[in-house]
């Protein structure tokens, strides 16, 4: 079986022919269809994520199809489509677990830096931590749902809990916010993209996706914010982002790595404006999210690459090369 491997932080994965793991209780096998190549797998790759294993199969947006499951797991999932992500598994008795808040647990396990994910052609989970794909969905173009969109998904509520939200700024105009975009504008929100400078493929397709306006990052919008959503790992864009939201807006911290927040005057935090970030995901969010996507209509624009080519998929997502979504394929 093909796995590509990370031995160290900032080396390159070694591809391995490993052997096929058996399901333990409660878990199941995926063969592998498609394994979506995400940002965070990045910051696990060169290390901004602190490495939890001498050696880890990085990837956590999986789609497969069960093939083997192990006690206490229904033999009736066998051949089923399903879809594992970022949470992995979760103890289910501290304080964050017992009030619904599974995304904070105390010791959590996550696919693709705790345990080994989908960069393989063959991937073990637990069972109860697998989503149902709808039938409308590929198996790649499925796969950037399983982070990108339920992250924009978990970032959009937040984003949303202090009041109706008309205007909406996403800050890094990658696979999260081409997937949110959609469903923001399905919802009737106007959207604001920022990008990068110069990044001009990513401001097409912001307005190819409904965008009211796209552009740079240090760009202010032409009307105040009732929110805005940072997908891109730039610290700098929090001041831009607070003073480019309304008085009692809010600005949401999308992404599991940050770099360093720099001083801002208080003067754009005043005003009740508020500033959050978003941790991991429950797996409530996965199953309200994936088939109000499908109602919706979203569609991920992907880029695919044989699993052989994860190193040059993950230079590429490094380098800007693509919009849209990067997914390997085995």
């Amino acid at each position: 079986m093909l796995s590509m491997v990370l031995r160290q932080p900032g080396t390159p994965l070694t591809p391995i022919d490993a052997a096929v793991r058996d399901p333990g209780p409660g878990e199941l096998r995926l063969e592998v269809r498609a394994c979506g190549v995400c940002r965070t797998d990045l910051h696990v790759v060169d290390g901004e994520l602190a490495p939890q294993r001498p050696a880890i199969v990085p990837g956590h947006e999986i789609i497969g199809v069960v093939e083997a499951v192990g006690p206490g797991v229904s033999a009736d999932l066998i051949g089923q489509r399903l879809g594992a992500g970022w949470l992995g598994q979760t103890c289910g008795h501290c304080r964050y677990c017992v009030h619904e808040q599974e995304n904070l647990c105390d010791t959590p396990g996550f696919n693709g830096w705790t345990r080994d994910g989908g960069y393989a052609e063959r991937f073990v989970g637990h069972a109860d931590y697998c989503f149902p794909i709808p039938e409308s969905y590929g198996d790649a173009e499925a796969a950037p749902l399983m982070c990108a969109g339920l992250i924009g998904y978990r970032s959009w509520i937040k984003a949303c809990e202090g009041g109706p939200v008309a205007t909406l700024g996403l800050y890094g105009f990658g696979a999260a916010a081409h997937l949110l975009t959609q469903l923001a504008v399905w919802s009737d929100q106007r959207v604001f993209a920022f990008t990068r400078d110069g990044d001009h493929a990513a401001r097409k397709l912001a307005m190819d996706l409904g965008c009211a306006w796209a552009g740079g990052s240090a760009d202010a919008p032409p009307e105040p914010l009732d929110a805005a959503i940072i997908f891109a790992p730039a610290g700098e864009l929090v001041p831009a982002a607070l003073k480019a939201v309304r008085k009692g807006g809010i600005v949401v911290c999308g992404g599991i790595h940050m770099s360093d927040i720099p001083s801002f005057p208080y003067a754009i935090l005043w005003e009740e404006r508020r500033l959050v970030s978003v941790a991991n995901l429950t797996r409530e969010d996965g199953r309200r999210y994936l088939p109000l996507a499908a109602k919706a209509g979203v569609r991920a624009q992907i880029t695919t690459y044989p699993l052989a080519d994860a190193n040059r998929a993950l230079a590429d997502l490094r380098a800007g090369a693509f919009t849209g979504a990067a997914v390997l394929t085995p």
